[in-house]
């Protein structure tokens, strides 16, 4: 069985030359494979450097972790012992209006795009707006450009309106790499019933998370394996896995940077609010990477059995990512 977590939005760079925290948590809980956070809000030289920093934390960690490039390397990566890591942005803010540079990124290695953040961009709407704009017409050429390349379209940040419109014109499947059902658990980053419907049809996956701000008040295994019940129920086991949002190691000037970038003067909270300005407390049971078995043990305590485990806990997303990743 792989471990895979769709959705890891911390850097990974060791803190000191023989120190390593955020890595040994990843090894400790033989995770397999993570789609990590590698920029937010950069431009396309940013981005650059960014590409570049993973790939120098990767050849500084070569024990422990390789960059992935197609489905293939997961598996090889991960039955050596060691973390796949999978380049992912949670913005295309790289493309700066530039179709062209989707190709360019994809041969860069990055293999997950999600369409927007927590702003309207000219892609399309946030799950923040008050108005939903929908997919731009530069968004709709964007979303085949990604399928063409083989970079997957992330709908996870992604408004409503906006998140329909890329599945109905999206030429492959999509992911929701770190959300939850908005039935279960009401936030803006969470999805209605249709547009879990609509990811089902279209053959995506959805990574449901254990960042406390939009898993409500239902933070204990028992209540999360529940939810994970309730989603499968709903599409069908085949479009469900796990997609954490951890920030392991991220201090709060990250956390501001990861918020709000460039574009506001007044303090933005992302999932949090002004009661709860800060970095969430993780669940206490699933606190870090190191603590995916107990996911695993939470899934078979609700009555999945061996096949249905290892699907939820990362055959779905490698099933994904077969037919999703292209190599150029």
């Amino acid at each position: 069985m792989i471990y895979v977590d769709s959705l890891l939005c911390s850097p990974l760079e060791r803190e000191t030359p023989d120190h390593r925290p955020a890595l040994d948590q990843i090894a400790a809980g033989e995770v397999g494979c993570v789609v990590t956070t590698v920029g937010f809000w950069e431009d396309a030289t940013e981005s650059m450097d960014q590409l570049v920093k993973w790939r120098h934390m990767a050849e500084d960690n070569a024990d422990l972790v390789e960059i992935a490039y197609t489905a293939g390397d997961i598996r090889r990566i991960a039955d050596s012992g060691r973390c796949a890591i999978v380049l992912g942005f949670q913005n295309v803010s790289f493309l700066q209006g530039r179709l062209g540079y989707v190709e360019l990124f994809a041969r860069m290695g990055t293999r997950v795009g999600q369409l927007t953040y927590n702003i309207q961009s000219d892609i399309g709407g946030s799950c923040y707006e008050p108005h939903d704009s929908g997919l731009s017409r530069y968004g709709k050429y964007v979303v085949r450009e990604m399928n063409r390349c083989g970079m997957v379209v992330d709908l996870s940040h992604v408004g409503n309106t906006t998140t329909l419109d890329a599945i109905r014109h999206s030429a492959e499947p999509v992911a929701i790499t770190h959300s939850n059902p908005h039935s279960w658990a009401p936030h803006p980053r969470n999805k209605p019933d249709e547009v879990l419907d609509a990811l089902k049809d279209n053959g995506g996956v959805i990574g449901l998370s254990v960042y406390r701000n939009i898993v409500g008040e239902h933070t204990t295994a028992e209540k999360w394996s529940e939810m994970v019940a309730w989603t499968v129920d709903r599409i069908g086991i085949e479009h469900v896995g796990i997609g954490t949002d951890f920030d392991q190691t991220g201090g709060m000037e990250y956390v501001s940077w990861m918020r709000q970038g460039r574009w506001a003067r007044e303090t933005q909270y992302g999932a949090g609010s002004k009661a709860n300005p800060g970095k969430a407390p993780k669940l206490d049971w699933f606190a870090s990477p190191a603590d995916f078995p107990n996911a695993e043990q939470a899934l078979r305590a609700r009555g999945f059995d061996d096949r249905e485990v290892a699907l939820l806990m990362g055959e779905n997303w490698l099933n994904f990512f077969d037919r999703t990743f292209k190599e150029l």
